[in-house]
């Protein structure tokens, strides 16, 4: 496995960046925007992880953080997979969580505590994540497990918003028409 050995290269100074099959690709390219998302959601679950969270919860999240950084390893080297286990692990948190929450009525608006306020604001970055990785398999191969699984991260991090605000015994803000 290659480690970095020097964070400096100059080699991005023309607008370029160097792929993990050693290939050159703009800045801007759609592959490039899906990783960059990816990335920043794993960042913004960091910041959700400075948080006193359940320990389970703590878990999950420290288990997607891995998740998002192999996804980002598969984007980066095209034509290398990306685990459907990892998709099935999802489906089953999304259960798991949603099972002792109140059916919902009316839409809710993000906030509550401070992390459950952080985890609607990694959904959201999960959300664009998903719209970036779609607009790279519109023009290039990725792996569609990948797609798949950040749909239904933002869906897991949207009951996590919730079960966050009720272990801390804070009510959700309801949507008023």
């Amino acid at each position: 496995m290659m480690r970095l050995g020097k964070i400096t290269t100059r080699t991005g100074d023309d607008g370029s960046t160097g792929l993990a099959d050693g290939s050159r690709v703009a800045k801007d390219s759609a592959r490039i925007s899906a990783i960059g998302s990816v990335d920043e959601l794993n960042s913004q679950l960091g910041v959700l992880l400075a948080e006193t969270l359940p320990q389970n919860v703590r878990d999950e999240l420290l288990r997607i953080q891995h998740d998002l950084f192999d996804l980002g390893g598969a984007l980066a080297t095209p034509g290398a997979p990306f685990d459907a286990g990892k998709l099935v692990r999802l489906d089953s948190a999304i259960e798991h969580y949603n099972a002792a929450l109140p059916p919902l009525k009316e839409f809710i608006l993000p906030g509550g505590t401070r992390a459950a306020a952080l985890c609607h604001v990694a959904r959201s970055v999960a959300r664009r994540a998903e719209r970036d990785y779609f607009q790279l398999i519109q023009k290039e191969t990725a792996p569609a497990e990948g797609l798949k699984y950040l749909n239904r991260l933002s869906d897991l991090l949207f009951v996590l918003c919730r079960v966050l605000n009720r272990a801390a015994g804070q009510a959700e803000t309801l949507w008023q028409r």
